[in-house]
């Protein structure tokens, strides 16, 4: 088998000729799988509800009325630095590398041959202002440790929800965008906090599929809360997005359909208030995040 070798700063591969003796690989090493721990639904395969005792606490008191800032960003920070590595270890290419140990100057069997994340991985993190500012810089500073930080690159769209006067979501307004380049062969990932009505995030993947030169390795939605009603509209408009979420609620759904397997009867299934704010939710995460609540 041919091996791999990337260069970057963390990942110096010894060379075949310096080595003064053969080494075979470990076979372990290259045999890395990774099953995402998630609750049963019967939604479709590309959605991923995770079943995550830490992240759920986590979650739970930053839902609380009784939490503000700074506690709230160090939630955030928290929760999206994990979220950031389930998502890589579950979507992203692996590279085999042939890498130098301490041991080394000791013997030439201090080597590692085997998988890690492909560092070479192009990574396009879309910041979808307001509330999706702080996780966006969280993920994409945490991008750029475990990828090589020429490939990661962050992009911003403004964007804000139009309503009627009945409080009703009538569309989507785009203020403005900055990106910065094509899509080409990216992972291309949206952290944005609440998965509510499903549309802004669909109009962000249709910005970027419509007017964004290049074809995207996989457009990739991070969410601490979703509704069935988000999960839908993103299914039916981009099945393509594989979605993560915390949690998801369907709060104001009747017993019979609380007490069944998420997405049996999602005819049925509400998560939404007649001003369409998740139930039970936590809040416009874009106004407790920037502790303006306008």
């Amino acid at each position: 088998m041919k091996i791999s070798v990337m260069n970057t700063p963390d990942v110096t591969p010894v060379p075949e000729k310096e080595s003064p003796v053969h080494q075979e690989k470990d076979v372990q090493y290259c045999r890395f799988g990774y099953r995402v721990n998630e609750i049963e639904h019967h939604y479709p395969k590309n959605v991923h509800i995770l079943s995550d005792p830490f992240l759920m606490t986590h979650l739970t008191r930053l839902c609380s009325p009784d939490t503000y800032q700074p506690r709230v960003g160090e939630l955030i920070n928290t929760i999206y630095q994990n979220l950031v590595r389930i998502v890589i270890n579950a979507e992203y290419p692996l590279v085999e590398v042939d890498s130098s140990t301490r041991m080394i100057e000791h013997t030439p069997q201090g080597r590692y041959r085997g998988n890690i994340i492909d560092p070479g991985a192009k990574t396009v993190v879309v910041n979808i202002a307001r509330a999706g500012t702080v996780p966006a810089q969280i993920c994409y500073t945490a991008f750029n440790y475990i990828l090589d930080p020429q490939e990661v690159r962050q992009d911003h769209i403004s964007m804000n929800r139009e309503t009627d006067q009945d409080e009703q979501v009538t569309g989507v307004r785009v203020g403005g965008s900055k990106i910065g380049g094509p899509v080409e062969d990216a992972m291309v990932v949206f952290p944005d906090p609440m998965g509510a009505t499903g549309g802004s995030l669909c109009r962000a993947v249709s910005i970027y599929k419509d007017d964004v030169p290049g074809v995207a390795r996989k457009y990739v939605a991070l969410h601490l809360i979703v509704t069935p009603e988000y999960i839908r509209k993103m299914t039916e408009t981009h099945p393509d997005v594989a979605i993560y979420a915390i949690r998801l609620d369907r709060g104001l759904s009747s017993p019979e359909v609380l007490s069944s397997v998420p997405g049996q009867n999602w005819d049925d299934e509400c998560g939404l208030n007649e001003h369409q704010y998740i139930v039970p939710g936590g809040g416009g995460f874009g106004e407790i995040l920037n502790n303006s609540f306008v």
